[in-house]
C-alpha cells in the first residue's frame, strides 16, 4: 500500500474514533495529515469535507438524541463564529514569507499561514489534555460566548471540538444528548465554512488527488461506526498523551518550515 494512503487512513480512523471518547477529534488529527500533501489552505479544505461527511454519517447515528433547544442558540451563534473565522483564513496571505533560513544546505522559509496553523494547532494539543481544561465547564451564561469562539477557531482551522464539549458539559445533557447535540453543531458549522472556503479553495481542490480524500473519508465512517458501538469504553490517558506530542511537534517543524 502507498505510504501516503496508509497515513491518511490511520488519521482519519483514529481521528473519527477518538472523537467518541476525547477532545481530539477528526479534524485535529487529519489536518496534519492533509498538510504532508497539500499547501494550508487546501489542506484545511480538504479536512473539512472529510469532517462534514463524517459528521453527516454520525448525525444518523446520534443526531436523534440532540437538545434542539440548545442547538438553535448555540449553533446559530457557532455558524456567526465560523463564518468569521473562515474568513480570516480567507484574508491571510498564504505566500507570505516572514523569514528564511538555510540548514543542512537547504533553504526553509516561515511563512505567516504556517506560524498561525502551527500555534493553533499546539495550543489545541496542550489544551485538549490539560486535567484543568478538561475539568472546565463553563457557566451556562457564557455559551452564547463559547458557541461564538468555538465557531470561529472551526470556520479558522477545524479546531472546535474541545471548546464545544467545555461549554456544552455544563448544559446538563445526558451522554448521549451531549454526543447527538455537538454533532448537530459541528454539521452546522462545517456548512458554514465549507461555504467560505468554496470562495477561494475550491477552485483549486480540482487539483488535488481525489482518492486521498475518498480513502480518509470511508476510514472516519469506520471510526465513527467503531466508537459509536464502544461509546461506553474509558478514555486512555497514554493514547491522549502520545497524541499531544506528536501534534506539537508536528505543529514545531510547520511553523519552523521544515514541512
Amino acid at each position: 500500500m502507498n505510504l501516503d494512503i496508509l497515513i491518511v487512513i490511520i488519521f482519519a480512523l483514529a481521528g473519527s474514533f477518538l472523537s467518541f471518547f476525547s477532545g481530539f477529534g477528526l479534524g485535529t488529527l487529519l489536518l496534519p495529515a492533509f498538510m504532508l500533501f497539500f499547501p494550508p489552505e487546501l489542506a484545511i479544505t480538504a479536512t473539512a469535507i472529510v469532517h462534514m461527511l463524517n459528521n453527516i454519517f454520525k448525525l444518523y447515528l446520534v443526531g436523534k438524541y440532540a437538545d434542539w433547544s440548545i442547538v438553535k442558540y448555540f449553533g446559530a451563534l457557532s455558524i456567526v463564529g465560523a463564518l468569521l473565522g473562515s474568513w480570516m483564513l480567507k484574508v491571510i496571505p498564504s505566500d507570505q514569507v516572514l523569514k528564511s533560513y538555510i540548514l543542512f544546505n537547504k533553504t526553509f522559509e516561515i511563512t505567516s499561514i504556517k506560524v498561525l496553523i502551527g500555534l493553533i494547532v499546539a495550543g489545541f494539543a496542550i489544551l485538549e489534555t490539560n486535567a484543568s481544561f478538561k475539568a472546565l465547564k463553563m457557566d451556562k451564561k457564557w455559551m452564547p460566548i463559547g458557541g461564538v469562539v468555538s465557531g470561529f477557531f472551526g470556520g479558522l482551522s477545524g479546531h472546535q471540538g474541545a471548546l464545544r464539549s467545555a461549554f456544552l458539559m455544563k448544559a446538563g445533557l445526558t451522554k448521549e444528548a451531549f454526543m447527538g447535540t455537538r454533532v448537530v453543531v459541528a454539521c452546522m458549522v462545517d456548512t458554514a465554512r465549507i461555504i467560505v472556503y468554496s470562495t477561494f479553495a475550491f477552485s483549486a481542490v480540482g487539483s488535488l488527488d481525489k482518492s486521498l480524500i475518498l480513502i480518509a473519508t470511508a476510514a472516519a465512517f469506520t471510526g465513527a461506526y467503531l466508537g459509536n458501538k464502544w461509546m461506553q469504553k474509558k478514555e486512555l490517558d497514554w493514547i491522549n498523551r502520545f497524541i499531544q506530542w506528536t501534534l506539537i511537534i508536528f505543529a514545531v517543524a510547520l511553523i519552523l518550515g521544515w514541512l
